[in-house]
């Protein structure tokens, strides 16, 4: 059974990318595990921390390591990612030679209110993923308009047609996960 964690690069309490993970994981395929990995509890990294990783870092990284990929769905800031996501990934990919996103699969996407979707930090998060040695699955992509009537709150989807289109996508999430998952030593 394959184990998909799912990370909002947002942290406000009105979250939309927050909103429609939690949609994610309600919509998890029959014998698929996902869960949230939160990321608003991580302070400002700094290589200062490397030789002592503070206990919500060093959580964070256990959650990294107990899944065998992720789906990462970012906002676009300023054309780019948040500060809490990229400050996420600085804290999974250090200290230099041990980061927890090597050979990791990862899917990404993006929620928006606004009607170019997430195009430019998708961009800038797939250049930062590939540095990172995390295989990043190519298509489909998800970039989505948010709507309250779509998605009312709590993970509710209330529109099938936009159910349906999360189904596929996580369809083709979990395919790229289990066929770039690294394999367990023996």
């Amino acid at each position: 059974m394959p184990r998909i964690g799912v990370i909002a690069g947002s942290i406000g309490r009105a979250s939309i990318n927050s909103e429609v993970a939690q949609a994610l994981v309600a919509l998890a395929p029959e014998g698929v595990e996902m869960h949230l990995i939160d990321i608003s509890q991580l302070p400002v990294y700094t290589s200062d921390y490397d030789r002592d990783y503070p206990q919500a870092a060093r959580d964070f990284k256990d959650a990294l390591a107990s899944v065998d990929g992720l789906i990462i769905l970012t906002p676009e800031y300023l054309r780019s990612i948040s500060a809490a996501l990229k400050n996420a990934l600085e804290w999974g990919s250090h200290p230099t030679g041990m980061s927890s996103f090597d050979r990791l699969p990862v899917a990404i996407g993006g929620v928006t209110k606004g009607g170019l979707g997430t195009v430019a930090a998708q961009q800038g998060l797939r250049a930062i993923l590939g540095h990172l040695n995390a295989p990043t699955m190519g298509q489909p992509e998800l970039f989505l308009r948010y709507s309250p009537e779509v998605f009312p709150g709590n993970g509710v989807i209330a529109d099938q047609a936009m159910a349906d289109r999360l189904e596929a996508y996580l369809a083709a999430a979990v395919r790229h996960i289990e066929l770039h998952a690294p394999v367990a030593a023996l």
